[in-house]
């Protein structure tokens, strides 16, 4: 299921003996623009700490209850590695945070050659939905758009689409893009820039909010930029189902 993360932003999250707060923010990885935290506003519960949970500890979105249900107990998450919330989520957090909990650490999926020079430039691996919504989007022979929102896949927690208002320069036209036809984030610059004319963007098949994200929808976007889609390297048991059950649920 597809859903918006502004949609998301609010959900209630339950742990095992009671409620931790709501939904926040998500950080996600720049390099796989997947989902690796969701931030919780947990109200005065932890002050003056970050509150992250990660999507390895979640069971189930239910809708329309607007509930994310937590394998954790209360307990558990407040013994667990501390992070100030005026501070940046560092490796070493990360480190602590996935050793206390028994959960994969993510990056050991990437080569070393691109961790070292990630390293070497210091730029920050994850980073905030809630930043990077209004960044411009830079098309190969210039702006086109901003960045309105993003597509979660709640069953791997990846970024599936960015939705993009180009209604300043295109009255009344939204559009989707793949996180994986980015050339290059300018963060300095707010500026996503991806490897697509204007003129292509123009021409895609326009996205609104009562769109049905089916894979037949699907298809004809990636056929228009002559890409292939994301659901062919995925193993036979996330297959997905019928058209009918993969939509965005806004």
């Amino acid at each position: 299921m597809l859903d918006k993360a502004k949609t998301l932003t609010g959900y209630k999250l339950q742990a095992l003996d009671g409620g931790l707060g709501t939904v926040k923010d998500f950080y996600f990885d720049d390099h796989s623009w997947t989902i690796r935290y969701l931030v919780v506003d947990a109200g005065e519960w932890l002050l003056p700490r970050q509150v992250l949970i990660s999507p390895h500890a979640l069971r189930d979105v239910t809708r329309p209850a607007q509930h994310i249900a937590v394998d954790l107990t209360k307990e558990k998450i407040e013994h667990s590695p501390s992070l100030n919330r005026d501070k940046p989520v560092s490796r070493q957090f990360e480190r602590e945070y996935c050793l206390y909990f028994g959960m994969p650490m993510y990056w050991f999926e990437r080569e070393i050659t691109w961790a070292l020079k990630r390293r070497k430039r210091g730029d920050p691996h994850l980073r905030s939905a809630q930043e990077v919504t209004g960044y411009k989007i830079e098309a190969a022979d210039g702006e086109i758009g901003r960045v309105e929102d993003f597509l979660i896949d709640d069953e791997t927690w990846a970024i599936r689409y960015l939705i993009i208002d180009t209604r300043r320069w295109l009255p009344g036209k939204r559009v989707l893009i793949s996180p994986t036809w980015i050339k290059r984030i300018g963060w300095r610059h707010s500026q996503v820039v991806v490897g697509l004319r204007r003129e292509a963007i123009e021409q895609s098949p326009e996205y609104s909010d009562e769109s049905l994200v089916t894979r037949d929808y699907e298809a004809a976007l990636h056929r228009h930029y002559d890409r292939e889609g994301y659901w062919v390297d995925e193993p036979p048991t996330k297959t997905p189902g019928p058209a009918t059950d993969h939509r965005s649920r806004l």
